[in-house]
């Protein structure tokens, strides 16, 4: 380190030439895939992530099971359009705003383009509006009608109310695309793929500028609310870096008073900056929600090591007069402490890389790579800049400035003062410390976990209040997935076990030619080989001289059709029955705001067959009744909806859940219930479930990022505190070391159990994120107090130094760093706001716990920590 320093006193211009050329040569390549592609096809574009669902690696169980029922049910992810009048008598439904809505899902439709080859759009056939749905209504007995629910605008405000009552009259439309108080009515947007979310809203939305009404129009859904974040994200990044770094200088220039100098630490930090980033993008990693601070965290840590420089410097230089001979000075003191600071924070950030989220793991190393340069440009550009200022620049620089001394400014004067308090109140400190570390253990067992992509926005964005104005009148907008399927598949043995059965019940004319006949099936496989039987027996019926012999022939093959519809489970009655109960369950709960299943299909269309008589809203009793049913069903306009509830064979069911909250303590209070219900009521038959959708899968990732974050937590504290044992060859030094950081991270965490704060993905990181940058004050403190100890041989005597100029440098970081966050506060996004807040005060809080309960402890302990420690005019490290 030092020889690296020296190099670049004597070779300023060649460090900053190195690292003007580095940065260029990574703009170039981040930028080079973009200007050209076909040229820099090897370079990787950058690219934008925001979607939750890539917190989880590709191979998680649930994203595989996510993307394979998916494509099975073919669901897309959806875009909801919500539309409310207040002032209407009838609400939405009146002449004008349906005539709105019909133009508008007419241009809906029409939402679609090529990119990359493919087709990327509205999926337009699974459009769900007023005027691109069934209704389903009786056209005699025995017979259904279905037309479309509002083939045209209505002529009048009458006909606009009959729309309103038609829907009414249809489980899966009732609350789900029309409010139950016939205010507002909601359009469902599917598209081909989430990242298209924003382009659509923003479609969607010019559209709607277009109409003169008094109807309000709301566009909401998971997709849209993780799209939008990528776009405010570079809002973010555009506004809150620049103010990070203007706040920098201002505090480095209030602090020093030297314009020129303070531009030394921003260069590091802006060079800090662009290397990373360039690295980033050029290795092929995405921008992602964790990836997108990285500038704001690289940008105050880069400063860090200078303000040491710095301070020591404005102490020494007007002493020595000389610059040369102050950084060497200045350098030998600082090199240990900097060297284990930086390294700690590499290995805090770097410990996120074991985290088994992918962005949090991209996050983490990159961070880790950032302090790593930060600390190299450090002990090279800022003894290369000082060298290259002019000696007549420092003119009036340093403490000798002020008449009184800086022994004598108001900093001082409060940290002397802190440092005699520390020593003659050491108990009181001590047990001030142990009081907060009560409280914040019980604050830390109210924490509860949760986490809403939605609630990412400020209450004022357009998201949020859409959100809020549609689930207040509908259902709900989130949407997660129940799948059942049979805990056992269907068997050839099966079925030859149970036609073997029905052989032996059938008529004795025809028993014997009927297991020739079966014996005679040779497919391999369940379904062909019932199929090959059940021909057979047909054509033996064909052939049967007597009207007894045919009635046995079509008897036996009713039974086969019998045995091979026992394996569509979901046609079976009872089971139909027992998910209705399901549905009961959940609505009963509270949890819900509705669920739509293939039993809802069945009750309405079976209703109508029986001409719309009320009571006939029922699962009929027979699974061929069943299937009249769903035949009926599949003549209507949209027959695909079928399969979006039942595979074809019948074997799989999907239950649409509907949640009026996106919250992950929500949804993982309707994954308990169901599992409760399972458990406590059989199915008739043996099910098994799976869950997916966006609202399951945040449940997942935010569990994973917990447990993920604590391993990291748990495992970068050993190894901090390794290092801290090995810097100071001691363990109980390294503990002591370890105490402010654990503290203030209890104590913060405690704060938010207390205020009931939601335990989200910026506050699940947080502790992982500062370890490596709270515990540089406590080395710093700690390695100078050793030092200091050394030449003075009494604590009392060492108290009043180490308050002087290191407890001046430790203040000026915990304000530099502190204060450095605080631009994320103008963020217009949540998450960045939570970390703005909660990592300056976890680095605030920790800044003064240091410069508290260390020098309490070590006047506590004096005689047992010091006592290896000789009295020396040497330098301990």
């Amino acid at each position: 380190m030092l020889t690296l320093s020296e190099h670049a006193s004597r070779h300023p211009k060649f460090w900053f030439r190195l690292s003007g050329a580095l940065c260029l040569l990574l703009i170039l390549l981040a930028a080079a895939p973009t200007l050209s592609p076909a040229t820099f096809s090897f370079l990787n574009p950058l690219h934008i992530d925001t979607d939750p669902e890539n917190m989880l690696r590709e191979d998680e169980p649930v994203r595989v099971t996510h993307n394979h029922l998916k494509q099975e049910f073919s669901l897309y992810d959806v875009v909801v359009v919500g539309v409310i009048n207040r002032d209407h008598p009838q609400g939405v439904f009146n002449a004008r705003s349906l005539k709105d809505v019909y133009d508008l899902a007419a241009f809906t439709q029409g939402l679609r383009w090529e990119e990359n080859g493919r087709e990327q759009g509205v999926v337009g056939v699974d459009l769900m509006a007023p005027s691109t749905v069934d209704n389903i209504e009786q056209a005699g007995l025995g017979t259904v009608r279905f037309e479309w629910l509002m083939p045209s605008p209505p002529a009048n405000d009458a006909a606009a109310l009959q729309v309103a009552e038609k829907a009414m009259r249809i489980p899966m439309l009732r609350d789900t695309l029309v409010s139950s108080d016939q205010k507002a009515l909601a359009l469902y947007v599917p598209i081909t793929s989430k990242d298209i979310s924003y382009q659509i809203a923003e479609k969607l939305r010019a559209k709607v500028a277009e109409f003169d009404s008094d109807d309000e129009y709301h566009i909401t859904g998971l997709p849209v609310a993780q799209d939008q974040f990528g776009v405010e994200m570079f809002k973010q990044m555009a506004i809150s870096a620049p103010l990070a770094m203007l706040l920098i200088f201002l505090l480095m220039w209030w602090f020093f008073r030297h314009l020129r100098l303070v531009l030394a630490p921003l260069a590091v930090a802006m060079i800090s900056v662009i290397l990373t980033m360039g690295l980033l993008v050029v290795t092929g990693n995405t921008v992602h929600i964790m990836s997108s601070m990285i500038p704001i965290f690289v940008m105050p840590i880069a400063v860090l090591d200078a303000v040491h420089i710095l301070s020591d410097f404005f102490d020494r230089y007007p002493r020595i007069r000389d610059r040369n001979k102050t950084i060497r000075e200045v350098m030998e003191e600082l090199s240990a402490p900097m060297l284990y600071t930086s390294i700690t924070t590499c290995a805090g950030f770097a410990s996120l890389a074991f985290t088994p989220i992918p962005p949090v793991q991209v996050f983490g190393v990159f961070v880790s790579i950032g302090v790593g340069l930060a600390w190299l440009l450090t002990i090279t550009l800022v003894p290369a800049y000082i060298m290259l200022m002019p000696e007549d620049s420092l003119q009036g620089f340093g403490m000798s400035a002020d008449k009184e001394g800086e022994e004598h400014t108001a900093l001082a004067r409060f940290l002397h003062a802190l440092g005699r308090f520390t020593y003659r109140r050491a108990k009181l400190v001590l047990l001030a410390t142990l009081v907060v570390a009560v409280g914040a253990g019980y604050g830390i067992s109210k924490i509860q976990i949760n986490d809403n992509p939605v609630k990412w926005f400020a209450e004022s964005h357009p998201i949020r209040v859409a959100d809020q104005a549609l689930n207040e009148r509908f259902a709900g907008t989130y949407m997660a997935y129940l799948a059942l399927q049979p805990a056992a598949p269907a068997t050839l043995d099966d079925a030859r076990n149970r036609v073997a059965a029905l052989l032996d019940e059938t008529d004795a004319a025809i028993q014997e030619p009927a297991r020739a006949i079966i014996a005679g099936t040779t497919a391999q496989t369940r379904d062909e080989w019932l199929r090959e039987a059940q021909d057979a027996v047909a054509d033996a019926r064909e052939q049967a001289d007597t009207d007894a012999l045919w009635d046995a022939w079509d008897a036996l093959g009713q039974g086969l059709d019998s045995v091979r519809q026992s394996a569509e489970t979901f046609k079976q009655p009872e089971i139909l029955a027992y998910i209705e109960t399901l549905q009961k369950y959940l609505q009963e709960t509270g949890l819900v705001g509705k669920s739509n299943a293939l039993p809802d299909i069945v009750k309405t269309v079976h209703r109508e067959l029986m001409q719309g008589e009320a009571e006939a809203f029922r699962i009929p009793a027979s699974a061929p009744a069943v299937g009249q049913t769903l035949i009926t069903y599949q003549s209507s306009h949209r027959p695909q909806d079928l399969w979006r509830f039942v595979t074809p064979d019948y074997r799989n069911t999907n239950l649409w859940i509907q949640l009026k909250s996106g919250d992950n303590k929500d949804m993982a209070a309707v994954v308990a219930a169901v599992d409760r219900f399972l458990e406590e009521s059989p199915a008739p038959a043996a099910l098994k479930h799976e869950w997916f959708g966006l609202t399951y899968i945040n449940v997942v990732w935010q569990e994973k990022m917990v447990s993920g974050m604590l391993e990291a937590f748990l495992g970068s504290f050993l190894i901090v505190l390794a290092m801290m044992a090995f810097l100071f060859r001691s363990l109980w030094w390294g503990l002591l070391s370890m105490l402010p950081l654990t503290v203030t991270i209890g104590a913060i965490y405690g704060v938010i159990g207390w205020i009931g704060k939601d335990y989200d993905m910026p506050v699940a990181v947080l502790s992982a994120l500062s370890l490596g940058l709270a515990v540089d004050y406590a080395i710093h403190f700690l390695a100078r107090s050793r030092f200091l100890y050394r030449q003075t041989g009494s604590w009392r005597e060492t108290v009043d130094a180490v308050f002087g100029e290191p407890a001046r440098a430790i203040t000026r970081n915990v304000i530099v760093i502190g204060v450095g966050f605080l631009p994320l506060l103008a963020a217009p996004l949540i998450p960045y706001q939570t970390v703005g807040v909660f990592i300056s005060s976890i680095l605030l809080f920790a800044g003064v716990a240091t410069l508290l309960i260390l020098p309490a402890l070590l006047t506590a302990f004096d005689r047992f920590l010091f006592k290896n420690l000789q009295p020396t005019r040497e330098a301990e490290i």
